[in-house]
C-alpha cells in the first residue's frame, strides 16, 4: 500500500538536469522530484511518495488529508507521539 503525506513546496532548483524541490511535510522539509508535475509553483501543495512529487493539490484537499492523518494517529493506528498540524494551520 502506498501513502502520501501533502506538503508544500518551499522552494525550487535543478539538480543533475532534473527539477527538484524543498517540500514542507509536517513540519519537516524534504526533497523531492518535480518531474511528474513540472507546472507545480512555489506555495503549492503537494503528494509525495518516495522522493517524488506527484500530483498537485490545492490548500483544501491538504488540508482534509491532514484532518484524516490526525485522526489516524488519534485512533492508534500508528504508533508515534508527535500531532499533525491542524487543518487550520496549514
Amino acid at each position: 500500500m502506498c501513502l502520501a503525506i501533502p506538503g508544500k513546496l518551499l522552494e525550487r532548483f535543478d539538480e543533475n538536469g532534473l527539477s527538484m524541490g524543498t517540500i514542507d511535510v509536517n513540519g519537516a522539509t524534504t526533497r523531492a522530484c518535480l518531474e511528474y508535475v513540472p507546472e507545480i509553483e512555489v506555495g503549492q501543495y503537494t503528494i509525495v511518495h518516495a522522493g517524488f512529487a506527484l500530483k498537485i493539490i490545492d490548500e483544501a484537499e491538504a488540508s482534509e488529508s491532514l484532518k484524516l492523518w490526525q485522526e489516524l494517529i488519534e485512533s492508534g493506528a500508528f504508533d508515534i507521539d508527535e500531532e499533525l498540524p491542524s487543518p487550520d494551520q496549514i
